[in-house]
């Protein structure tokens, strides 16, 4: 006895075309291959949809979709070319019914980092996103990264150097000349360094558009782009003299969210790879309560919005 199906053969109690169908929180196993590098195996929550052009269709048929990637889980690698076979896929099983297909993928990304000055290794993960789509038979891919480092005070560097002249004043006012040994053990005193500028954990939100340039993922080499512009990346495995390097990385690149911003918007500006981008900089502020944020885009035509 056949079994009824209902995508196929009931109508639309009330017609009318859909601009995404599809399924989301879809949690499984996939190998992704960036940058050249071997496939690293993640567990991805994924987002499949196609339009339903067909305004008196019941529906779509969401396990063709769901099968799809589940073979490309099980037989093969998350890349460029494979992503775009996907999304053909989704169009052909939909024959009639489809011509836009937009797949999703959300994951942590590990990385193996060296610290700065001893070299000890350690973990850091990245939170990755990739998003295909598949529009008018042009195939368009997207990839986001977060990446956290810490950004100290302009403003608060300031006032931490007025108290400690202040201090210097106050402690030598009575004296002619100073003796540079005393001088240096007085600076090395909490009495000479009375204050310190306060500095954050923070998050940028980096999304791009990919160029035809790129042929893998780029996720490191853009994850390496931006630690590299802002130069006080969060450490994992660290020793004293990686402690004092990341502090005068700090001290030596102080930052506003605007800084920040504005650092990483000029770099990205020159990327070839990358049609279009768009970020958001957010400081976790230990100052204040809220959080100081600054967003941008490349600015184009049709591109991304702030």
């Amino acid at each position: 006895m056949a079994m009824p199906d209902i995508a196929n053969s009931a109508q639309a109690q009330t017609e009318g075309k859909l601009n995404r169908v599809g399924m989301s929180n879809i949690k499984l196993p996939l190998m992704v291959q960036t940058d050249d590098q071997p496939a690293q195996q993640v567990t991805a929550s994924s987002e499949l949809f196609v339009n339903l052009s067909d305004a008196s269709a019941k529906g779509i048929h969401m396990s063709r979709l769901y099968l799809q990637l589940d073979k490309l889980s099980t037989e093969s690698e998350l890349t460029l070319e494979t992503l775009g076979e996907l999304l053909k896929g989704f169009i052909e099983s939909h024959h009639q019914l489809s011509e836009e297909a937009v797949a999703k993928f959300t994951f942590d990304y590990q990385l193996r980092r060296k610290s700065l000055i001893s070299e000890k290794r350690g973990w850091k993960i990245y939170p990755v996103v990739i998003i295909g789509r598949l529009i008018n038979g042009v195939l368009e891919f997207e990839l986001q990264v977060n990446v956290t480092y810490s950004s100290t005070c302009p403003c608060s560097a300031a006032l931490a150097r007025q108290l400690i002249q202040q201090q210097f004043r106050k402690q030598y006012a009575e004296q002619s000349t100073i003796d540079s040994d005393e001088m240096f053990a007085w600076l090395g005193s909490t009495q000479g360094i009375i204050a310190t500028p306060h500095s954050q954990r923070s998050i940028v939100e980096v999304k791009v558009k990919l160029s035809a340039q790129n042929k893998e993922f780029p996720v490191i080499a853009l994850i390496d782009l931006i630690e590299a512009t802002l130069k006080t990346p969060v450490q994992a495995a660290v020793k004293r003299e990686d402690e004092q390097e990341f502090a005068r990385l700090n001290g030596q690149n102080l930052m506003f969210c605007e800084d920040a911003a504005r650092q990483l918007q000029d770099v990205l500006n020159q990327q070839a790879s990358f049609n279009d981008f768009w970020l958001r900089v957010n400081h976790y502020e230990s100052l204040h309560a809220h959080d100081a944020v600054a967003i941008t885009t490349k600015g184009i035509d049709n591109g991304y919005q702030a």
